[in-house]
């Protein structure tokens, strides 16, 4: 079976989990932690530019960085955060949905479009680093309005002020 369909499989499965635990957390409180640790773990996986075959050069890198940042665009427009019962939440947005979904379609048209001119660990490593482009920007913005929220709600001289 085609690499690129395999891992084209996969994306779907991950845009399916993705989307289950972001209704998901609409339920509960949201937290600096909750927002901040996905990038961080995330991050380890930028281990398998040590293998050569994953390596991109530099334009590749500028490209796929651009790209996930302006598809972070939509995803910052669609997250935001609501104070109920004396808590901070994530506000449910149908749009949310759509737009995870537009984008995974246009992930996956590009990559079966750039397959046949891109190495495939290439092509990988672009969207790995696609990928961490979108979500760095997004968890900056969501961290920056939970703590806009988080001291309104508490204030200055609250003990939970601390992020």
């Amino acid at each position: 079976m085609d690499f690129v369909l395999i891992s084209s499989i996969g994306a779907v499965f991950m845009a399916i989990f993705v989307m289950f635990i972001r209704m998901k957390a609409a339920k509960k409180p949201a937290s600096a932690k909750k927002i901040i640790l996905p990038p961080i773990f995330m991050s380890t996986g930028a281990l398998m530019f040590v293998v050569p075959y994953f390596r991109v050069t530099p334009m590749e890198i500028l490209e796929a960085a651009t790209v996930g940042m302006l598809f972070s665009i939509l995803l910052i427009k669609t997250s935001s955060f609501e104070i109920r019962d004396n808590e901070i939440y994530l506000k449910r947005s149908k749009a949310f949905a759509f737009i995870l979904i537009g984008l995974l379609v246009v992930r996956i048209i590009g990559k079966m479009v750039l397959s046949s001119t891109i190495d495939y660990g290439e092509l990988s490593g672009m969207f790995w680093i696609l990928a961490f482009a979108m979500i760095v920007p997004w968890r900056i913005a969501m961290y920056m309005n939970y703590r806009k929220l988080h001291q309104e709600l508490y204030g200055a001289g609250n003990p939970k002020t601390t992020i």
